[in-house]
C-alpha cells in the first residue's frame, strides 16, 4: 500500500495529467493559426504532426511540405531545423539538397543533418533536439515501419512539442496507419499538374494534393491542392479545363545554378 507522501505525490500527478489534457496542444494552436481566404494556414509551434505518402518516391514532396511549415517556425531565438535520419535510409531516399533548399526558400544553413544508427537513438534524438530552445522544429524522416514508433513513443514526443513550442514532423511511408498520438496526420498524393507556359496541353510544374486524415484545423475544409514555389509552397483551387488559378506564393522563376552547390558541403 502506497505511504501518505506516495499518495500525495500520485495525487499531484494525476491533477498535473488532467491540467494536461483540459489544455490540449491542438486547442491551444487554434487560436494561433493564421489563414488568408482559400490558403493553407499559418500552424503555430508545439504540435507533433505524422506525414504519409503511399510510395518513397515521393519523398521529396514528403519533405518540401515539413520544411515549408518550419521555416515559418523560424525566429531569432529558434534558428535551426534538426532533420533525422537513420544512417542506412540515407542511400536509399535521398538527402536534403543544398540548391533545391534556396530555390524553396529554405536556407541550408538553418538545417542540422543528423545520422542515427537505430530507430531508439533516433527518437531519443527527436526528444532532446525539440528540449533545445533554439530549435524551431525537429523533421523525423522514417522510411520503414518502427515497431517502437508506437503510440507511447508518440506521446512522449506530443507532450514534449507541446511543452517547448517547438514542432515534431515525422516523415512515414506506405498505407498502414498505427494508433498515434499526433496532433495532426497528414497524406500527400500527386495530384494533376499544372498547365505548359507555352503548351497547355504539356504538363507544367508539379502539384500535390494534402488530404487532413486526423485532427481539425479549419472547419468544413480537410483537403488542398499545393505546389511548390519559391517562398515555401502556394494553395491552387482544383484545376479546370484552362484555368491554373494560384492562391498566393510565387512560382519558381528557373533552375537553380549548379555552381551554388560548391558553397554548401554541409548538405551534401
Amino acid at each position: 500500500m502506497p505511504s501518505p507522501d506516495q499518495q500525495q505525490r500520485l495525487a499531484a500527478l494525476r491533477e498535473t495529467i488532467a491540467d494536461i489534457e483540459r489544455k490540449p496542444a491542438l486547442a491551444e494552436a487554434r487560436a494561433l493559426v493564421e489563414q488568408q481566404q482559400g490558403e493553407f494556414p499559418r500552424l503555430a509551434g508545439g504540435l507533433l504532426q505524422e506525414m504519409f505518402t503511399d510510395e518513397r518516391r515521393n519523398a521529396g514532396a514528403l519533405l518540401g511540405f515539413a520544411l515549408a511549415q518550419a521555416k515559418g517556425l523560424l525566429t531569432a531565438q529558434r534558428l535551426a531545423v534538426v532533420y533525422l535520419q537513420l544512417g542506412d535510409e540515407a542511400q536509399k531516399l535521398g538527402m536534403p539538397y543544398g540548391p533545391g533548399l534556396l530555390s524553396f526558400g529554405f536556407d541550408p544553413d538553418a538545417l542540422v543533418l543528423v545520422r542515427a544508427a537505430n530507430v531508439a537513438e533516433l527518437l531519443w534524438a527527436a526528444e532532446e533536439a525539440i528540449a533545445c530552445r533554439a530549435v524551431a522544429a525537429v523533421v523525423a524522416d522514417i522510411g520503414s515501419h518502427a515497431k517502437l514508433l508506437n503510440f507511447t513513443a508518440s506521446r512522449r514526443l506530443s507532450l514534449r512539442a507541446a511543452a517547448t513550442g517547438g514542432s515534431i514532423f515525422l516523415l512515414r511511408y506506405g498505407q498502414g496507419r498505427e494508433a498515434s498520438a499526433a496532433h495532426l496526420r497528414w497524406r500527400l498524393s500527386p495530384a494533376r499538374s499544372a498547365h505548359g507556359r507555352y503548351d497547355a496541353k504539356a504538363p507544367g510544374a508539379l502539384r500535390w494534393l494534402v488530404q487532413l486524415e486526423k485532427g481539425a484545423i479549419i472547419k468544413n475544409q480537410t483537403e488542398f491542392v499545393l505546389g511548390w514555389t519559391e517562398n515555401g509552397f502556394a494553395t491552387f483551387t482544383a484545376q479546370r479545363r484552362g484555368t491554373d488559378r494560384r492562391i498566393g506564393g510565387t512560382t519558381l522563376p528557373r533552375a537553380v545554378p549548379a555552381q551554388l552547390a560548391d558553397g554548401l558541403p554541409q548538405t551534401a
